[in-house]
């Protein structure tokens, strides 16, 4: 349950602006401290995992691996891995993300910096941690770098269409494709020390100005994907190793056909057995990394809607029941307190509110669907409890100029004049300002509002396969006089950070890229 007021900024570090998209660089710490100024104390992050299909960060190819496009090449250049005169590019540093040429640039430099570094340049004492990180993290490291390069070697085809020894994880097989690969492997988990290096020092950073990270879980993982490949018994798989029921949502009023998703789903009775030892180690291995973590799709936990997936779409399902309490309780007895925020949107039922209530967790309240039928007034903040997280709007809504320029239907649009009146910095202050206000103990709002930019500043639509994540910020848009704006609403709003304590600034060890 939270226990004190607080504000903050959603914004993925894609999002800021860099060479050709954002990352854990120079502008992760300007926007740190911009946050510091606005004296707010949360910055929220989208799913950090290296992501798979279109793109997204909920599509990603490893449950624990970070992504490395995130890796900041400047920071590596001030370390030693790589000159900067390498590193110099023609890719924008604003405008839309494309996400083809990046890769095409970066990750050769990447894995160009991660074999100077395992020759020795740089980094003085680097070797002795990388060394630490490799031993510490080997239960996912190792698995995740054998796919990679596995996946690698036959042209990203799905792992189960892999020579049959290999899908199957025969232990031989393996160990001749390691030997073999030795070199490509050892580059990966540089590369993987490399991004948790610089997440760390960032978090640290931020830490040291307040401010807390909170992080994104989805709760599905994808088939073509580290996790599946290393544990198929905990997923409804055929003989081939193909998913025989996969995860989505049943039709509704935004859908007809609703949304096959395609995730292969838990065969949670195994999980049970096993003392949910996955889950721990995946909500153990996030909550060093972050101060918060928010559950996507937190109403699969008590039921879940399941697809045979020989079907085409999401019609002819039927949902099952979750793990419900069960999978909560190892996790606090295993973690203890559990910082979670429940992504309880959509067509919620009773039984997904009482597990909520009964975990303690909060849920989340967009102010955005607030303004249809009287139905919709569970998202009004003069029907909030403290218990909650208040946002204007999320990275899968239009923005909230965006939504009432050209999504709010004409009632929607009275019923919002009526509860905010006409502010004369628009209707994305007059939410940003009722959600700061309210009696809810966090309140997050996404960079989009706060800078009052339209649709064409949206994050994601998810029923448009590609296209998305691929928004960011322009140069100067960040300004002080809009840091001290949010400051004077957080101060009067009771939710200005505490001081860090002396745990917080002295996080973790001395890391490379501080």
């Amino acid at each position: 349950m939270l226990s004190e007021r607080c504000a903050g900024i959603l914004l993925h570090p894609t999002s800021l602006d860099g060479q050709g998209l954002g990352d854990l660089g120079p502008q992760a710490y300007a926007f740190a401290d911009f946050l510091h100024r606005s004296r707010l104390g949360l910055w929220q992050v989208l799913p950090l995992s290296p992501p798979g299909m279109g793109d997204s960060p909920y599509s990603a190819i490893s449950a624990f691996a970070g992504n490395p496009l995130l890796i900041s090449l400047e920071r590596l250049a001030d370390r030693g891995w790589i000159g900067h005169d390498q590193i110099r590019c023609n890719l924008p540093q604003h405008g839309r993300i494309n996400f083809q040429e990046v890769k095409a640039f970066k990750l050769p430099l990447m894995r160009q910096a991660a074999l100077n570094f395992l020759s020795g340049s740089g980094n003085g004492d680097g070797h002795h941690r990388f060394a630490d990180f490799k031993r510490e993290n080997s239960w996912w490291l190792e698995d995740y770098v054998l796919y990679l390069i596995i996946r690698r070697v036959h042209q990203r085809a799905l792992w189960n269409t892999w020579p049959r020894d290999l899908a199957r994880r025969l232990p031989e097989a393996l160990h001749n494709f390691a030997a073999e690969h030795a070199q490509d492997l050892e580059v990966e988990r540089a590369i993987q020390f490399a991004f948790f290096e610089q997440w760390r020092a960032l978090r640290k950073y931020c830490a040291q100005r307040g401010v807390r990270m909170v992080g994104d879980v989805a709760i599905f993982v994808n088939h073509d994907s580290a996790d599946v490949w290393r544990n198929p018994e905990l997923f409804h798989l055929d003989a081939n190793l193909e998913p025989t029921i996969v995860a989505g949502v049943p039709p509704d009023l935004f859908s007809a056909t609703g949304q096959r998703w395609g995730n292969p789903l838990y065969r949670w009775d195994v999980l049970a057995r096993e003392n949910y030892d996955w889950w721990v180690r995946r909500m153990s291995w996030i909550l060093k990394f972050c101060d918060f973590v928010r559950l996507d799709h937190f109403r699969g936990f008590e039921s879940y809607w399941e697809i045979p997936a020989s079907e085409p779409t999401a019609i002819n399902g039927h949902w099952v029941p979750g793990p419900k309490d069960d999978l909560f309780r190892v996790l606090r007895e295993r973690l203890g307190d559990l910082p979670f925020i429940a992504e309880d949107l959509g067509v919620i039922t009773p039984e997904v509110n009482a597990l909520r209530d009964r975990l303690g967790v909060p849920g989340m309240k967009v102010l955005q669907f607030g303004f249809g039928d009287p139905g919709a007034h569970i998202y009004l903040p003069h029907n909030f409890g403290p218990n909650c997280v208040v946002y204007s709007g999320t990275h899968d809504n239009d923005t909230t100029l965006g939504w009432w320029q050209s999504g709010a239907s004409a009632e929607e649009k009275r019923h919002a004049a009526e509860y905010f009146g006409h502010p004369p910095d628009g209707i994305n202050w007059a939410m940003i300002r009722a959600a700061f206000s309210s009696v809810a103990r966090m309140s997050l709002v996404p960079v989009q509002d706060v800078l009052s930019l339209g649709s064409e500043a949206r994050m994601n639509i998810p029923s448009r396969p590609d296209g998305n994540w691929g928004w960011r910020l322009e140069p100067g848009m960040l300004t002080n006089e809009l840091a001290d704006k949010l400051a004077a609403l957080a101060t009067v709003c009771d939710r200005v950070p505490q001081v860090p304590t002396a745990g917080e600034q002295s996080m973790g060890h001395e890391e490379f890229a501080a």
